[in-house]
């Protein structure tokens, strides 16, 4: 059994290499919540999205993010009506959040809301959401505080930040089985996702950065940071918020209270003896997906690694 903390894009091309090569059923997927949204009264999840969509086979590939060749007629008709539309939801995405919502007000659980969706797509590993209650990723800026897919979205991560507040999470939970999947599982997988606000997030929660230090599944995880920058998004300017060095380094000691093992790219080989310092196992490897095959062979050494 394997369980892996995840949020979007870089997590979901990752586990599509693993998904190759790990049966659905040994695998668990716990995603952030914290970027979820209410827009034009649709709870969107987008991190979930992206995995689900992604593991599919129905992500627009291109973009990233959202569906294959995908319209944005309704958007543009919200627009004519003086909605704000910097949130790029498509024609057949908007069935997804519609599904989700209704379902969600009949009384449904986002888990089971979730497993509906992954079921209806095909998919049958388990993907849970980090939490079912309220929680929410504020960015801290010069310009004031602000829903996290404002400030990236929206504002395009312009913005100077002060810091980063997780909303709700004194008070929110880990949904059912989050806790009881790390502690059963023979490996679990940190995937290749922004430290503070994809896996931070999922840390904050009560019991589970708990349950990571008494598992005795090997813990590894894959550094995010090549070259001292993100492979994709605001990572750096986060790290650099919270006095965290932008490097594989800052991910490690990010990480280090419950990790055995950290994935490094191949351009950061020359950290690997710092890391191993902080009493962690290194992997110098490729680590950027460009290609299915990229992200099977990731998978695989990482793979080699919880099964050793």
């Amino acid at each position: 059994m394997i369980t892996a903390l995840a949020g979007g894009v870089g997590a979901a091309r990752f586990l599509q290499g693993l998904t190759t090569l790990v049966k659905g059923d040994e695998l668990t997927v716990i995603v952030n919540t914290g970027d979820d949204i209410e827009l034009f009264g649709l709870d969107i999840s987008p991190d979930i999205d992206i995995v689900t969509y992604t593991l599919a086979g129905i992500v627009d590939e291109e973009k990233g993010w959202g569906l294959k060749e995908d319209t944005f007629n309704c958007l543009s008709a919200l627009q004519t009506y003086g909605f704000e539309t910097w949130f790029k939801l498509g024609d057949k995405d908007l069935a997804t959040h519609i599904r989700r919502t209704h379902l969600l007000k009949s009384g449904f659980r986002l888990s089971s809301v979730t497993n509906d969706i992954c079921q209806a797509l095909g998919l049958r590993l388990r993907i849970l959401p980090m939490t079912e209650d309220k929680f929410e990723t504020v960015i801290v800026t010069d310009k004031g505080r602000m829903h996290f897919q404002e400030y990236l979205v929206k504002r395009a991560a312009q913005d100077k930040v002060l810091g980063v507040e997780f909303s709700g999470a004194v008070t929110a939970r880990a949904t059912p089985g989050v806790i009881e999947s790390i502690l059963e599982s023979d490996a679990v997988i940190i995937c290749p996702s922004n430290p503070i606000v994809s896996i931070g997030t999922i840390l904050s929660l009560k019991g589970v950065k708990n349950a990571l230090m008494k598992t005795e599944a090997k813990i590894v995880a894959i550094s995010p940071i090549v070259g001292g920058v993100p492979v994709k998004g605001p990572a750096d300017k986060l790290m650099r918020s919270l006095g965290l060095e932008v490097s594989a380094f800052g991910v490690a000691g990010f990480y280090k209270d419950f990790l055995d093992t950290l994935v490094i790219d191949s351009v950061d080989k020359a950290q690997k003896e710092r890391i191993q310092h902080l009493g962690l196992n290194v992997v110098v490897t490729n680590t950027v997906m460009k290609t299915l095959q990229d992200k099977i062979q990731l998978a695989q050494a990482v793979l080699d690694q919880v099964t050793a």
